[in-house]
């Protein structure tokens, strides 16, 4: 197993994204999503990230019957949603067989601009990071749309020990609303549209106050797995 530090600067990223695109997984900055990469094409990404930057996009794969920005791929590949999630490689295993354990960590939103010609087994797009935007507001305003935040999330998690003890030591870390709302997101059992509404979201508090609306909606739906399970290629 090889670990990496994960402390990240937008200067890492150098304009090209190394695409592994999904069709339901949305991925958010500030957690960590296991992936189990056996495919030849995801395996050479892989292996080209960890011989440099470590950068990996995890991207959306557009449903056929969307109005996606998404460009066709010069490759032939289907359409990506254009608003992504750069991730860094924390941890990586190479099994017997070839095939890779790893452990990414979402840094940062992206957009996907112009795709380059296939040149290599996977694809690859121009990418600009987008940062949040924190809206300067009166300090309570933060603090009385957060307590909305968690009381809402807490009506959705499943009455069991471990789930309150996750929240509460995340609760404990005082982590940025931006942060927050990110992680909430990500654990959320929502239509992919939605949590691709939530990533593309840049100021902080109209994202916050999306994830509300639609946490009130998803406590009349009964609970799911906290936190969510991993994803496979």
């Amino acid at each position: 197993m090889s670990d990496e530090p994960l402390a990240f600067e937008p200067e890492q990223f150098q304009g090209l994204a190394r695409v592994f695109p999904l069709p339901n997984l949305v991925m958010f900055p500030h957690v960590m999503q296991a992936l189990h990469i056996f495919e030849p094409r995801y395996r050479a990404l892989l292996e080209d990230a960890l011989a440099g930057d470590r950068l990996i996009t995890m991207a959306t794969i557009a449903p056929a019957d969307s109005h996606s920005e998404g460009a066709a791929s010069p490759g032939g590949g289907p359409a990506l949603e254009p608003i992504a999630c750069l991730c860094r490689v924390a941890t990586h295993q190479r099994t017997p067989q070839g095939t890779y354990n790893a452990l990414l960590l979402g840094v940062r939103r992206i957009r996907l601009g112009t795709e380059l010609p296939p040149l290599r087994p996977f694809r690859v797009f121009e990418g600009e990071i987008l940062e949040d935007v924190e809206p300067e507001v009166p300090e309570e305003a933060t603090v009385a749309i957060q307590k909305d935040l968690l009381a809402a999330f807490r009506k959705t998690l499943p009455k069991i020990p471990d789930a309150q003890e996750q929240l509460d030591e995340l609760l404990g870390a005082k982590v940025s609303l931006g942060m927050l709302s990110d992680i909430v997101a990500y654990s959320l059992d929502l239509d992919p549209r939605w949590k691709l509404r939530l990533l593309g979201e840049r100021d902080v508090l109209r994202r916050t106050r999306l994830l509300v609306e639609a946490l009130s909606a998803r406590a009349a739906r009964g609970p799911r797995p906290f936190p969510p399970l991993f994803s496979r290629n």
